[in-house]
């Protein structure tokens, strides 16, 4: 990692060194809101955000998120998980409470299409992604010299069918030595493993060359083009063990029309690619989402 991109991060980390978020969902019920504001409230926490929704407010779901100020908060962190776990009880809440200084650490998995990866090194660089990236695992070598230029390891770890148990051996050791929270497959072309993914639950970004559900799996931009589709798009998502069935949590497309091509297809596709799986990505380092049940709620 580069040393203005270090700068940067431990710049972050003191300006937010104070600040928390706070992420629930519980069956719907009065008094929810009411408990956390005072929580927050006698332990002299200002609340900077807040989101919420309901899937219905007499028997439905509901979803909190809060970011918040309280003073000397890395040293009272764990006695305010403490208190709050008696709330989050009574409410039969899932909940997580974590400071914003505690910046998640990111692996980006990637094969020879590099414009996904770009975007997201940029993003960082810039310092509109706020991430340690201490490693790329590329199946074929084409990442290996943009990655290093920003500083980053570089493991190069042929994959194929026939020797996929070896190499996701491989990858969760590198995954696990350093600490990885979040896993981003910037067009990383290999079908991960029920093993792999249990692993790392809601913990990997996908992003898919299509506008989901339709035309999942490979060579969709042919298949779009055959259909004579009026719009294309791209998704990304959460991995499941069902291809390209993960909860989604960004989408967007473009118009088209007769005149443009596969190739042209092809280009137009790479260039939501790009926004989308890094605006997914931002969202999740920023504990945007949400996942319940196939879906997400996004913050």
């Amino acid at each position: 990692m580069s040393q203005s991109i270090q700068e940067q991060i431990q710049t972050f980390k003191q300006d937010q060194q104070n600040r928390g978020r706070l992420l629930i969902s519980c069956p719907d019920q009065p008094g929810i809101v009411s408990a956390i504001s005072t929580f927050l409230a006698d332990n002299d926490a200002n609340i900077m955000e807040s989101n919420q929704y309901s899937t219905d407010p007499k028997e439905g779901t509901f979803f909190m998120r809060i970011e918040f100020e309280c003073p000397d908060l890395p040293t009272k962190e764990e006695e305010l998980k403490t208190q709050f776990s008696l709330i989050a009880q009574t409410f039969s809440m899932d909940w997580k409470l974590k400071s914003v200084y505690d910046v998640k650490r990111t692996a980006i998995f990637v094969s020879k299409e590099l414009h996904c990866l770009r975007e997201l090194l940029f993003e960082w660089q810039s310092g509109d992604i706020i991430t340690e990236i201490p490693l790329v695992i590329g199946n074929h070598e084409h990442a290996r010299e943009i990655v290093e230029s920003f500083g980053i390891p570089f493991y190069y770890i042929p994959a194929s069918k026939e020797n996929r148990a070896e190499v996701e051996e491989k990858q969760l050791q590198l995954l696990k030595e350093y600490n990885i929270d979040v896993i981003v497959l910037a067009r990383y072309m290999q079908i991960l493993t029920p093993n792999f993914v249990a692993a790392h639950p809601s913990e990997i970004i996908n992003i898919h060359h299509s506008f989901l559900p339709a035309f999942i799996g490979a060579n969709p931009h042919k298949r779009a083009h055959e259909r004579g589709v009026k719009l294309i798009g791209a998704t990304s998502h959460y991995v499941t063990n069902e291809l390209d069935e993960g909860p989604i949590i960004e989408q967007d497309i473009n118009r088209v029309d007769h005149r443009d091509d596969v190739k042209d297809l092809k280009k137009i596709g790479r260039s939501i690619e790009r926004t989308v799986l890094a605006r997914a990505v931002k969202w999740h380092l920023e504990d945007r989402v949400i996942v319940f049940e196939n879906k997400t709620i996004v913050f």
